[in-house]
């Protein structure tokens, strides 16, 4: 069978992506272009509203092509899988597998199934008690066609989320925090680093609270860390994603310890007003971010961070608003996501009041990029004329000139062409 991925939303969901690509191939599909594909298997995200309708609208686009060849059909995967469920069966005839994040597993052997039985339909929306770990679908040497680099690789070490911020929907499309023996992290990491990679990216909903569910049999995320830092070959590593709460002073302390651990971290502050933060659920507050930015650059002075901001959450006000644009002035972030709230199905915040009007949220979001792009511009400016060590992922997609081009990042995980 001829198939083809297509994913929306984060690094974990990229990575889940790219296993079922590898798991497909080693059972003798095809992967190619979309054009060409006879399955479509789609990797959602339901973080916020416009990934989901991304969804639906691709799903809609699909239909013709898909109806045009016996055989052909589409699954649906991830957090917008688990929302929906068996939904889409009645909504698109020609999803026949939907599997949520625990699901993800078990997705290549229903894949198998389906192909041989045109006339079923499989659901795998159940959640699990603990981590299931995957097939091992990837030969040593071997170099994957539609991954970005054989360089460079991500790790998963836990499921799920026992946080239930309250505007957030991913402890109900995730499930409950899951962390995955360590010995298995160690075991593929080091699997990676003999056969090439260089960079290995630790993910999970919330790395920091790593074992703090019980399954991480007594090993912290810093112990973790430690371990990964130490493995022969390994030139950097990175984490993502962490949640201030939860970041030990271990955790801190390892940007230090370890010249390989990148100077780079992502770390959420989402709203820099106390009486927001205390609504949303974050359990700090902006005292305890701050000392943690501090303590973080004590440690490694170097260190680039980056965040992810949401406007107009229940009851921000004009306030709330400034306090926020005043810690990003304060801290100089190299870089932010941001974004408007808006209501995720059954969160908590979806029944808060009074609800930001929508063009009012609009204008804060343009004034805080606006104000973060200036921050951005003179970080960069600060860059120039120094020297740094890439590590080169492939070809550029920007071919100047006679000589071929090559892309890489840099330890601050800044893209160089």
């Amino acid at each position: 069978m001829k198939f083809a991925v297509i994913t929306f939303g984060c690094q974990m969901n990229v990575h889940d992506s790219q296993w079922l690509a590898r798991a497909m191939r080693a059972r003798g599909w095809e992967e190619v272009p979309e054009a060409e594909a006879e399955v479509f298997i789609l990797n959602t995200c339901s973080v916020r509203e416009k990934p989901e309708q991304k969804v639906y609208s691709c799903l809609g686009r699909l239909a013709p092509l898909i109806g045009r060849a016996p055989g052909r059909f589409a699954a649906v995967g991830g957090c917008v899988a688990q929302q929906v469920g068996r939904g889409f069966f009645e909504r698109f005839p020609f999803v026949r597998l939907v599997f949520g994040a625990d699901g993800v597993a078990r997705a290549p052997k229903a894949l198998d199934e389906l192909a041989r039985d045109p006339r079923a339909r499989v659901s795998l929306l159940d959640f699990l008690p603990g981590y299931e770990e995957r097939e091992q679908a990837l030969p040593p040497a071997e170099v994957t066609a539609g991954e970005a680099t054989a360089v460079s690789a991500f790790v998963n070490i836990m499921q799920g989320c026992d946080n239930f911020c309250t505007y957030c929907i991913v402890p109900f499309v995730r499930g409950r925090q899951k962390s995955r023996a360590p010995s298995e992290v160690l075991a593929e990491c080091r699997a990676l680093a003999a056969r090439g990679v260089r960079e290995i990216t630790l993910l999970g909903q919330n790395v920091n609270a790593f074992g703090l569910d019980g399954q991480g049999q007594g090993v912290s995320f810093a112990a973790l860390l430690d371990q990964v830092a130490g493995l022969p070959g390994l030139s950097r590593l990175r984490f993502t994603t962490s949640h201030p709460k939860d970041l030990a002073p271990e955790v801190v302390e390892a940007f230090a310890r370890h010249e390989n651990l990148c100077p780079q971290l992502h770390l959420p502050l989402q709203a820099g007003s106390d009486a927001v933060l205390k609504r949303m659920g974050r359990r700090y507050d902006r005292a305890r971010y701050l000392s943690l930015v501090r303590d973080l650059r004590s440690a490694r002075p170097d260190l680039a961070l980056t965040t992810d901001l949401i406007v107009g959450f229940p009851g921000e006000t004009e306030e709330d608003f400034g306090q926020t644009l005043e810690m990003m002035e304060t801290v100089r972030f190299a870089g932010a996501f941001s974004f408007k709230y808006c209501d995720r199905p059954g969160t908590a915040a979806e029944r808060m009041e009074p609800k930001v009007d929508a063009a009012q949220a609009g204008e804060r979001l343009a004034r805080l990029q606006n104000l973060q792009d200036r921050i951005t511009e003179g970080y960069l400016g600060e860059q120039v004329g120094r020297e740094v060590t890439v590590l080169v992922e492939g070809p550029s997609r920007r071919q100047d000139g006679a000589g071929a081009g090559a892309m890489g990042r840099d330890a601050w995980g800044r893209v160089v062409n």
